[in-house]
């Protein structure tokens, strides 16, 4: 599979598993295509014409020529300049072959305009009935938080040693953390767990959720007690990263009881306190790598890859 056809069906499988929908989707992009047509010449050169056919401001080629052969991937929860070490002497020392890395987390300008993807996160609370004024406000103010926060860290590390390495080098982030969030909420919706033991239950028949519990980092109910009743229940895993504290009384006053995610800080968990919301943890790193596979089980319906697994990730397959 050539480099730039992976990159694009990635991107073609997070619109597809983005709550927000197609045609919200395709507005975005209408709307960045007239942005890109009134830009001032001398801009122009600096604007990033990835926007125009992606979403996910956290999902991109890093590294490589993207007509390049792709069969064998390293993939990575987090790629740094040790994994890519690895990688080149894999290929030079033991004839590994590895064509592509591939870290979740994102790098390089990915990681610089990570806030931009947070957007995703007030119209999702617009959909559970939050007023979108209110939400918009409160997500506004987390990305500029954000935003400032990304401004001083040295984002082009780990891609300026791809480049020396000569390894070609991507991140997916949004894409993957979409095909996670729609599967966990749409099983959770099924299955309807009744208490909290058993929405930890029904995350632990998960495989990613089962082999975190055997390296000790199961599922875990971190607000409420274990016969607490689930109520409705919202998946909180996508849009970049944690959103405002705040938004936890919002949760609440729009009916959803209980929060399923992949992290909380200790801020946002004092606030859900507060709203007297059940909070329960699934997991970051196994969230992150059950996303990577829900994506992965997506491309290699089209052609099958090789993988390595590194650095928290395990490549599980399910069956069609």
């Amino acid at each position: 599979m050539k480099l730039d056809k992976l990159y694009k069906k990635v991107i073609a499988i997070g619109i597809a598993n983005d709550s927000r929908g197609k045609k919200a989707i395709q507005k975005i992009l209408d709307e960045e295509k007239e942005k890109y047509k009134n830009l001032k010449k001398d801009d122009i050169d600096y604007y990033d014409k990835d926007r125009l056919f992606n979403p996910f401001s956290d999902t991109r080629i890093l590294n490589g020529n993207t007509d390049m052969d792709i069969k064998k991937i390293m993939v990575g929860i987090d790629i740094g300049v040790g994994e890519l070490v690895l990688a080149y002497i894999l290929n030079r020392d033991l004839g590994r072959k590895i064509d592509l890395i591939i870290s979740h987390h994102p790098e390089g300008h990915a990681l610089a305009q990570l806030y931009d993807v947070m957007k995703l996160q007030a119209d999702i609370l617009a959909d559970l009935g939050i007023p979108v004024s209110v939400a918009q406000q409160l997500m506004d103010q987390r990305i500029d938080k954000i935003e400032r926060r990304l401004l001083p860290v040295n984002h082009t590390r780990t891609v300026d040693g791809a480049r020396t390495l000569d390894l070609p080098f991507m991140c997916i982030h949004t894409a993957a953390d979409n095909c996670v969030t729609k599967f966990l909420q749409k099983k959770l919706d099924k299955e309807s767990p009744s208490k909290l033991k058993d929405l930890v239950a029904n995350l632990k028949n998960i495989p990613e959720y089962q082999k975190s519990a055997r390296l000790q980092a199961p599922p875990k109910i971190i607000n409420g007690s274990e016969n607490n009743k689930c109520g409705k229940i919202h998946v909180e895993m996508t849009g970049g990263t944690e959103g405002a504290k705040e938004i936890a009384e919002k949760f609440s006053a729009a009916g959803i009881s209980t929060l399923v995610g992949m992290h909380f800080s200790e801020e946002y968990l004092d606030n859900a306190k507060k709203a007297n919301l059940n909070i329960v943890i699934a997991g970051h790193i196994s969230s992150d790598t059950l996303g990577l596979n829900l994506l992965f089980d997506e491309v290699e319906k089209e052609e099958k890859l090789e993988f390595i697994n590194i650095a928290g990730f395990e490549r599980i397959r399910r069956s069609s």
